[in-house]
């Protein structure tokens, strides 16, 4: 199938952009000066550049507490990001949420929350009223292989297969709930053929294959937006770094238990590498422009680090700004 440059150049550049943010992070976090929880995405950037590619900014997309690569795929200002990471009065949720908690309503991006499987339902609400209002908004659920293990899928899987909802159900399976390897806590490893006894369509997706993740995504959407949703779709990746933090490391302890050769056979599928060389060896796009995108995002991560590292804290006076009471 063809693809057009521009399209082949978006790919690329979420990627690399969610890839180089997220690498930036490590050493303010080992440092201390990070000191909210940070799920890195590293290794998994084919998901959410392939999926929200298709996607516009009156669609909807709901995460996880592994969701800066959501954030930045679906056109979130990095600077907004890392503020709020750095707990500054600048972020996204204005430093109130820290990692785990972004939102950004103006770019589809309706909130990510830590809770396992916690915003599946706020997804399917979301299906359920861009149904009722007749305006072809898509859905988007993003969720863990752990999600998986939770009830409120079930439910939501059986309320929008029923209702025709337009909702995207998209399990990330990097194969391990936080340090429980898949195999277990499941009978079965596919994880999409939960979906098939609702009579929802479903399949598995190479989540380190950009362009595959971007053909299933793109197939996905249509078919919500043409009333024939839901549709699942089990992305099978894995992450370079630990569940929590570059490497796990919690005062000193080694807690990522994953093979050596586990982690050295995925850092092999590294998504951005085999797209490069895909782009490269077919002539698809130059080195130079490659090299000219890694040079953009390096200088905008540096202009958003020094952004939040110089923006303000929260005043202790405004603690319950933002609050319900």
């Amino acid at each position: 199938m063809g693809y057009s440059r521009e399209l082949l150049a978006n790919l690329y550049r979420t990627m690399v952009r969610i890839r180089f943010c997220e690498e930036s992070l490590v050493k303010p976090i080992l440092k201390g000066e990070i000191i909210c929880p940070c799920h890195l995405y590293s290794g998994q950037e084919a998901v959410a550049a392939g999926i929200c590619e298709s996607l516009n900014e009156k669609d909807y997309v709901f995460g996880t507490h592994r969701s800066h690569g959501h954030f930045l795929a679906m056109g979130g200002a990095m600077r907004d990001l890392l503020a709020e990471i750095f707990t500054r009065e600048t972020g996204c949720s204005r430093g109130r949420g820290g990692s785990m908690h972004l939102i950004d309503p103006g770019k589809g991006i309706m909130g990510a929350a830590p809770i396992v499987a916690g915003t599946i339902s706020l997804a399917m609400g979301a299906a359920l009223a861009s149904n009722l209002r007749g305006e072809k908004r898509v859905a988007v659920s993003f969720f863990g292989d752990g999600a998986a293990g939770e009830g409120v899928l079930y439910e939501c899987l059986n309320f929008a297969a029923l209702k025709k909802l337009p909702l995207v159900f998209v399990c990330e399976n990097n194969f391990y709930s936080t340090h429980m390897p898949i195999q277990e806590c499941r009978v079965n490893g596919d994880i999409y053929k939960i979906a098939e006894p609702f009579s929802v369509k479903s399949s598995k997706v190479d989540g380190n294959d950009v362009l595959k993740v971007y053909e299933a995504g793109k197939e996905a959407i249509e078919f919500c937006r043409k009333g024939e949703g839901p549709v699942f779709l089990e992305c099978k990746t894995y992450r370079f770094r630990g569940h929590v933090g570059p490497d796990d490391n919690i005062q000193g302890t080694h807690t990522d238990i994953r093979p050596r050769e586990e982690v050295e056979s995925w850092l092999k599928k590294d998504p951005i590498t085999r797209f490069e060389k895909y782009l490269l060896e077919n002539n698809l796009l130059s080195e130079k422009l490659l090299d000219g995108i890694k040079k953009e995002i390096s200088d905008e991560v540096e202009e958003s680090i020094e952004f939040a590292k110089n923006s303000p804290y929260p005043e202790a006076k405004e603690l319950t700004r933002y609050v319900y009471k």
